[in-house]
């Protein structure tokens, strides 16, 4: 089954509910900030037993919803950002087979259970540049998280700042961006992220 990947670089950020959003336009390149849009994003995350993947700090999902519907497959952090595997969703029950290949080594023979579902009303800004090319993207996320192993819930809200396709083609230049929309989100309110992911949050790991 055909898949594609891209390289997600990011950052996370812990925001009360009642935390305004700021203006970016003006932080580095960024002249337009898109009109936001809503979506309704629901994930099923699969591990092993034992948590065999989220202890290498791998993260398999289906997820229905948003314009990247599928199963996805985060693989551990690298210098910069993080590789995301990507397959169409299909039923939506069983991962296709091409995705326990990619993950072979870390995950064995051992079966794929679903270990927490979150749920998260994403509203998403696109920020671009003069010429229209899109730099990053603001998604400010309320997110509704259920541990299926010990029942536990939680909700909570955080922004994420990802990079684009138009985004700087330097590390550093890249690194510059994220920090001056940073700086704004920080004197907004926000903080850096206590969790590492969604997941890690719901799972409290």
């Amino acid at each position: 089954m055909e898949h594609r990947s891209q390289v997600e670089i990011e950052r996370k950020y812990d925001v009360r509910e009642d935390t305004v959003p700021p203006q970016l336009v003006g932080v580095g390149a960024v002249a337009v900030a898109s009109e936001p849009e809503t979506a309704e994003l629901v994930a099923t995350y699969y591990d092993t037993a034992d948590l065999a993947l989220a202890h290498q700090r791998i993260a398999v999902r289906a997820r229905r919803g948003g314009s990247d519907e599928g199963w996805h497959v985060k693989l551990a952090p690298g210098d910069e950002g993080r590789v995301e595997l990507h397959w169409p969703l299909g039923d939506g029950e069983r991962e296709p087979q091409a995705l326990r290949d990619a993950i072979a080594d870390a995950l064995g023979d051992a079966t794929l259970l679903p270990i927490a579902r979150i749920v998260n009303t994403r509203v998403t800004t696109v920020l671009r540049d003069a010429a229209g090319f899109d730099l990053a993207e603001l998604c400010d996320d309320h997110v509704r998280g259920e541990n299926l192993r010990s029942g536990g819930r939680d909700e909570w809200r955080e922004w994420e700042v990802e990079l684009l396709s138009g985004a700087p083609d330097t590390k550093s230049g890249r690194t510059a961006l994220l920090d001056g929309v940073e700086q704004r989100l920080l004197e907004a309110g926000a903080r850096p992220s206590a969790s590492g992911s969604k997941l890690q949050h719901v799972l409290s790991l």
